[in-house]
């Protein structure tokens, strides 16, 4: 038994689960955690808007499995992290949300920043409790992370009262935490590949949580022994090789034609991993709802509250897709192969068609654009966006072949892609790290640009500047055709901002400028940032390139 203060147990507590780094806006409320912080060998990477931090510890949650931890202040501080809080909801991403709170004996009266966080979160995270107790908060650490990572993975927030961190109380050592099974029985395993090897026209629809790169290559090992099409969930696409002769594409926002006919042909649909949500099937209008995919589907999901929310499965499964894949693969010798190569043959060639360039009007042409980066560093870079028409083009027109390598936000938040860009950095920085941004989205997560020079987080921010809000100028003009409302921005120039920062920067007006603007910043040493103008009269003749 150790006698130590509830902040010194905290962080001994999260110490013990080997985490490394912590996100977060300093305050007063958890002062004292920040000092714990200074003996624990845990990294604290201090951020400038609490939304930008809750979104980097979202964004560490995908890439390791475990969840990200973000820290931040009562009241403000923790509303203003609730939109990653969300993201990590809708994309069951583990986070620990550490919020300082009142003391405790001015709870209830409305103190200065007081909030309900149980209240407050009800609805985006899977819990939210205060730690009281100082003896008790290796215990309460635990109960956290058996939330976020068991079943579903997702976010929980736990209160930490301001006086409960300074007094000191007896606890035993914390342990590491013991995640549990969740598994496919042999038996289980068995049918499932036997089902797929029976079926004339089965697609395997991979998403969700849970994922390893053992489990990947398990995937890409069965679709080539089975002869299945592999299609990916909204922003998954990294869970197989896009180039892959076996891959048949996302369905998402925009979806291939010819895929969503595939589905709906499709005599089995092993769908592991994803919740079968309204990006993933369309707007529910892939399958009727309940029962369109009728004796169709086999669905595999972590969490039991998700089989048959939506869909009725023929068959539903609790387990997590990465055991649950590497089980599958391992079930059993398909018969059937052969005669499914003629199925898998179009599905290819149809996503092959779908990602060929398009025209556009005028100088810069997004699918040109990725097709060529994905060309160069599809191998190899993490590419992370936040929401906008902008990153459309990137999802269909980028080949995605490294693991991780996509990071994005199926809740459709606007801002991810910067933080999260950093996250990927810090976590992987030997890898290219893209983030791909809009005016508007870029312009909600801007001040994480300090963040990413203070830590030399190397990450190439690439803007897209059209002037306007543009899905929802999209939109608009569909419903209210030639009455624009609210929709227009004035930007600054996002070169001399990046610069200001002490960044190095590009300015491109034209497609065939921006793969040698990439590789210069990549090159460069330092965080980047080229600045996609629209407009070539905004420069000079002559400065077409123009750099740092």
């Amino acid at each position: 038994m150790a006698l130590r203060t509830g902040a010194q147990h905290l962080i001994d507590a999260l110490a013990a689960q080997g985490v490394e780094r912590i996100f977060g806006v300093p305050g007063e409320s958890y002062l004292a955690a920040l000092d714990a912080l200074v003996d624990s060998g845990i990294a604290f990477i201090t951020c400038r808007h609490e939304a930008g931090a809750a979104n980097m510890a979202e964004a560490d949650g995908k890439l390791t499995g475990r969840p990200g931890i973000c820290f931040v202040t009562r009241g403000p501080g923790a509303t203003q992290a609730a939109v990653g809080v969300h993201t990590a909801f809708q994309d069951s991403t583990p986070m620990l949300l550490l919020v300082g709170q009142v003391r405790r004996e001015d709870e209830g009266r409305e103190a200065f920043q007081e909030l309900d966080y149980a209240e407050a979160f009800t609805g985006i995270a899977k819990a939210a409790f205060e730690i009281r107790d100082p003896a008790r908060v290796g215990e309460q650490m635990m109960r956290a992370y058996a939330l976020a990572l068991h079943g579903r993975p997702g976010p929980v927030v736990v209160g930490l009262p301001e006086d409960m961190l300074t007094e000191l109380a007896e606890a035993p050592a914390p342990r590491a935490f013991t995640r549990a099974l969740n598994e496919l029985g042999a038996d289980t395993a068995r049918a499932i590949a036997a089902r797929i090897d029976a079926a004339q026209r089965p697609v395997i629809l991979a998403g969700g949580p849970g994922w390893s790169a053992a489990a990947r290559a398990a995937l890409h090992a069965f679709a080539v022994r089975f002869n299945c099409p592999v299609a990916t969930s909204f922003r998954a696409k990294h869970l197989f090789d896009n180039t892959h002769s076996h891959y048949a594409g996302e369905a998402g926002i925009g979806v291939n034609p010819g895929l969503r006919e595939a589905l709906r042909e499709a005599d089995v649909i092993l769908a592991i991993g994803p919740r079968l949500g309204e990006m993933t099937t369309q707007s529910y209008e892939l399958f009727d709802v309940p029962g369109g995919v009728g004796d169709r589907l086999i669905h595999i999901h972590p969490g039991g509250e998700e089989l048959g929310r939506v869909y009725h499965p023929d068959l539903a499964v609790t387990a997590s897709p990465g055991p649950a894949m590497l089980a599958i693969a391992d079930a059993a010798k398909p018969e059937n192969a052969a005669s499914r190569a003629p199925w898998v043959a179009a599905r290819r060639a149809s996503y092959e068609a779908w990602v060929q360039p398009v025209s556009v009007t005028g100088a810069v042409n997004p699918s040109q654009i990725w097709r060529a980066v994905s060309a160069r560093y599809g191998d190899s870079a993490i590419m992370t966006n936040g929401a906008g028409n902008f990153a459309a083009w990137l999802h269909r027109f980028f080949d995605h072949s490294a693991y991780p390598g996509q990071l994005a936000p199926t809740s459709g938040a606007m801002g991810y892609g910067l933080p999260a860009a950093i996250a990927a950095k810090l976590r992987h920085p030997d890898r290219p790290v893209i983030a791909v941004c809009g005016d508007g989205d870029f312009l909600m997560a801007a001040p994480e640009l300090a963040t990413a020079v203070q830590y030399d987080a190397k990450i190439v921010v690439c803007v897209f500047d059209n002037g306007a809000y543009g899905t929802i100028r999209m939109h608009q003009e569909r419903a209210y055709p030639g009455r624009v409302s609210g929709t227009s921005l004035v930007n600054p120039d996002f070169k001399a901002m990046a610069q200001s920062f002490g960044m190095a920067a590009w300015y491109v007006t034209m497609t065939e400028d921006f793969l040698p603007a990439l590789e210069a910043a990549l090159a460069s040493g330092r965080p980047s940032l080229i600045h996609v103008r629209q407009s070539p009269e905004d420069i000079a003749p002559g400065k077409r390139l123009s750099a740092l």
